[in-house]
């Protein structure tokens, strides 16, 4: 027995050991500018960016003293701009946003081109004068960490971006309106920036706020795994290059909502792949893909009556008995029997591009219905080639063929034999019955409910050696 000492210095060596691993979260969500821009453009809409810039208060901005306090308006300014019946932003376009890195490289800026045409009516001309506005709003997106460690994705910095602001006539005007309208657009040059910062900026943070809600509601919405369920949770964001990648947790639910397995970060290998052009990703451990499959595939016990079901595979079986033991083999009635019972979940192997399934199978022969005791139980090592594929936004799981890789007698009530006898028999055994009935299983496969919501038809699915990875399908 370890004494003290060397339980501690065990202990000790494993902290250390932990201590130096790269911890992996379970599961990896990353984003690329293209849904970035997509759903905080999105947002934006909801929030009515466009109809708030169609407010914006123009005249009363540009009559407005500077910060120094040195009254803007001379008596020549005011005399002009009692000229004006009403200046107001008449059309509004927010054009495609852009997203880059930004220039510390710790984040991300977000740039929303404005385009705006402004009224000013004035009794000096019939016509409305038109006044062309473009700017841009700029902001960062960076990861912020709360004094108890809490990492959240926060947007700020929001302004003008510097020499994004262009003012221009639509129109030629005589040379009575000229000097209004160039007095107007000298003020709106440092009117508009306060505008964009005070009207505008509070409208992108609260899209972003929102936008980052909804990911994460999406990001928890449980998915449907037959009667159990695997649930994602937010464990901390990182931005890498132009990616905003969430780290995720796991957990797996039964059918009450209790947890029955629970996923955090470990050692274990998890290799997130470059996104390049790709919308964005889901990375999962491969223990998590595992504790899914497992969902799916619990255990369970599968009798065949083997005369009435498969009669030509009875019959060899049969005749293998025969060879075994000829008392035995009259013993065999119409009802002859099998068991196969899978007393552990199956164990899914990752390899870059393809995956293996190994299952351990007990298999059992009865002489009939009837007998309480089977002529002999199997234990079988078992592999199949796992098929990931996607149809829609499901994610499909095929195991084609099985093999018994290894036959272990367990137990014989006709006298001891070599189990590699059976093993013709046992395989098509498999394939007939058990393959087919897992398949079944599997056949409606999983929902990944974020494909649809972000507008996608169809996902898409490879294999790396550690990990499965979910994206949208290629248009």
């Amino acid at each position: 027995m370890a004494g003290p000492f060397t339980v501690t210095l065990l202990c000790g060596l494993l902290a250390v050991m932990l201590a130096g691993a790269t911890l992996n979260p379970p599961a990896v969500l990353s984003l690329g500018r293209e849904i970035i821009k997509e759903r905080l453009t999105q947002e934006l809409n909801d929030h009515d960016a466009i109809a708030i810039l169609q407010q914006l208060p123009l005249l009363s901005a540009i009559r407005e003293k500077p910060a120094g306090g040195i009254p803007i308006l001379g008596n020549v300014v005011n005399s002009i701009l009692k000229h004006i019946i009403w200046l107001k932003v008449t059309s509004a376009n927010i054009l495609q946003l852009q997203v880059e890195p930004s220039d510390e490289g710790q984040g991300l800026t977000v740039k929303i081109p404005l385009d705006m045409v402004a009224g000013l009516n004035t009794p000096l001309v019939k016509t409305i004068v038109e006044i062309h506005m473009e700017t841009e709003a700029q902001a960062i997106i960076h990861v912020n960490t709360s004094e108890r460690g809490d990492a959240h994705l926060v947007i700020d910095d929001c302004s003008n971006s510097q020499g994004s602001l262009r003012v221009s006539l639509l129109q030629k005007l005589s040379f009575l309106v000229n000097p209004l309208a160039d007095t107007v657009m000298g003020l709106l040059m440092p009117a508009l920036p306060k505008l964009v910062k005070t009207q505008l900026c509070p409208v992108i943070k609260a899209a972003f706020e929102d936008m980052q809600a909804d990911l994460l509601q999406l990001v928890r919405a449980p998915v449907s795994l037959g009667s159990n369920r695997l649930q994602f949770d937010f464990l901390s964001p990182a931005i890498k290059g132009n990616v905003i990648q969430l780290e995720l947790g796991a957990k797996l639910l039964d059918s009450n909502g209790d947890v029955t397995k629970q996923f955090n970060k470990s050692a274990v290998s998890l290799m997130v792949p470059y996104l390049d052009s790709t919308p964005f990703s889901l990375t999962m451990r491969q223990d998590v893909v595992n504790a899914a499959v497992a969902a799916l595939l619990p255990p369970e016990e599968l009798v065949v009556l083997l005369d009435y079901v498969l009669p030509e595979l009875a019959r060899r079986l049969k005749s293998t008995i025969q060879v075994i033991s000829e008392q035995a083999v009259n013993q065999l009635g119409p009802t002859q029997m099998v068991k196969i019972l899978t007393q552990e979940t199956p164990e899914l192997l990752l390899e870059e591009g393809s995956a293996k399934v190994a299952q351990l199978i007990v298999l059992e022969v009865f002489a009939t219905n009837e007998a309480h005791r089977p002529f002999f139980t199997l234990g079988i090592e078992a592999s199949s080639e796992a098929q990931f594929y996607t149809k829609g936004d499901r994610l499909m799981l095929n195991f084609n063929e099985i093999s018994s890789d290894r036959i272990h007698l367990m137990n014989s009530g006709i006298g001891l034999f070599n189990p590699e006898l059976l093993r013709n028999s046992t395989t098509e055994i498999l394939v007939s019955v058990l393959l087919p009935n897992e398949n079944g299983k599997l056949r409606s496969g999983i929902p990944i409910s974020i494909v649809k919501a972000w507008g996608f038809e169809e996902a898409s699915s490879f294999l790396t050696k550690d990990s499965l990875v979910i994206t949208p399908a290629s248009s």
